[in-house]
């Protein structure tokens, strides 16, 4: 067990990493803005010390934790079971308010010392990506940890209320409520569900000043452009008959497959980045019969919602154009082949300004700590609030970790690396909720 004494070294071996002080990063940054904490202080200060002194000292418990909600299931759509353990978590760390909203959300509140003031929303998601019935026993090795989801994102989960527990030790209060969230539906077709429905329906949320989402694992990458997609499901239908005797029939499958070409032969731009996939086909009958009907799947991708728009208006296009070549090229006597598109998930692309507060404040405690700051575009809960003008971002939880969305999924827990990274979690929280209360 640590002593006093040495945790104490820690905490300052931790702050000393960042080179605060007359060689310190405000000296190559930007001065801040009004309002603004200047991290190099905050880190500074007696009571974050005592803080990042907490974390330490805590660090068993939140590897705990992040087992403990690693093994309760949660995959799409069924986040039920592991919300309603942290839900009593949020309880029994001392939030107040805590509950659970219509779509699933557990949400807990830590008062600032203005109540008035707009909140910092921080929230990390209960779902992972595996279905049900995978396998998320924790197996350990040293200080590595193995398990499906157990980095995306349980491990921020684990964190958020390790974040609680070391700022009520410490009695660090900030000026504007921290308002946690545990969300549902972030991963695949859960198309960003919680959140969305977080900024739709809760006021706190709509009105906030700032928000951060802490997925995944790492400390180094700020994610200040939310990459936006379009996933579409294309059912492709036809009168169908026999490969031989009804030779000459339209065939939904030409159509299908004259949509992937023209697709593919679509120029997009590198910067912003834009993508598109034709990810899953199926259907048919038979070897010998012409298909009634097919489908595709298909995702489009920007880190731009112009750009986005104007490819989603291309691959419309696209499919208009291939099923109406092959009702013109074929017998439709028996019918025409038609297509159904339905949408299966979208979400808007969006952007927080690099040199925001928010923005500036990450940066500045990654390196403060002893990390390069990367601004990195990524799909995330970050999304929604960045397309509503909200400044928002996404940051690590810390540890690291590596193979995420695969069933050898794994987390580094070493114990100077993760109090380190943890601390750079904390010192943006503090800073985006107002730094200190005075």
């Amino acid at each position: 067990m640590d002593t006093f004494g040495s945790i104490t070294r820690l905490v300052g071996a931790l702050v000393a990493m960042g080179g605060f002080g007359a060689l310190g990063f405000a000296a190559v940054h930007p001065p801040p803005r009004a309002g603004q904490p200047d991290i190099a202080t905050l880190v500074a200060r007696p009571v974050f010390k005592a803080a990042v002194a907490a974390l330490a000292a805590d660090d068993e418990r939140v590897t705990t934790e992040n087992i403990r909600l690693t093994e309760i299931p949660a995959p799409p759509y069924k986040e039920s079971d592991r919300a309603r353990v942290y839900e009593q978590m949020m309880r029994d760390n001392g939030l107040q308010d805590v509950g659970t909203d219509g779509i699933g959300n557990v949400i807990g509140v830590r008062p600032g010392a203005d109540r008035k003031l707009p909140v910092l929303v921080v929230s990390a998601h209960l779902d992972t990506v595996f279905p049900e019935g995978t396998n998320v026993k924790v197996r350990r090795d040293g200080t590595k940890l193995f398990a499906p989801g157990i980095g995306d994102d349980t491990r921020g989960l684990a964190v958020l209320l390790a974040f609680v527990r070391a700022m009520d030790k410490a009695h660090l209060r900030t000026p504007r409520d921290i308002v946690f969230v545990g969300d549902v539906g972030e991963e695949g077709q859960g198309d960003l569900r919680g959140i969305r429905y977080l900024f739709a329906k809760d006021p706190r949320a709509r009105t906030a000043a700032a928000y951060i989402t802490v997925d995944s694992t790492g400390s180094q990458n700020i994610t200040t452009v939310g990459v936006g997609s379009k996933r579409y499901r294309l059912t492709f239908s036809g009168p169908g008959g026999h490969s031989y005797g009804a030779f000459g029939l339209v065939n939904p499958l030409v159509a299908l497959a004259k949509v992937v070409e023209g697709l593919y032969s679509v120029q997009v731009p590198g910067s912003p980045k834009t993508t598109y996939s034709a990810s899953v086909v199926g259907g048919g009958t038979s070897v010998n019969a012409i298909p009634a009907e097919v489908f595709l799947e298909v995702d489009l991708r920007s880190a731009d919602a112009g750009e986005l728009a104007k490819l989603d208006t291309r691959f419309h296009d696209i499919v208009s154009k291939a099923v109406a070549l092959e009702n013109a090229t074929r017998d439709t006597k028996h019918g025409k082949v038609s297509v159904d598109v339905k949408s299966i998930g979208e979400r808007p692309a969006g952007h927080t300004d690099d040199n925001s507060p928010l923005v500036i404040a990450a940066a500045d405690a990654a390196r403060g700590f002893g990390y390069t700051p990367k601004l990195i575009a990524v799909s995330s809960d970050a999304n929604i609030p960045m397309s509503l003008g909200i400044p928002a971002i996404g940051i690590g939880s810390g540890a690291s970790g590596g193979r995420e969305h695969a069933p050898d999924e794994y987390i580094d827990v070493a114990k100077s690396d993760n109090v380190r990274g943890m601390s750079v979690g904390l010192a943006t929280v503090v800073a985006a909720a107002g730094g200190l209360a005075r």
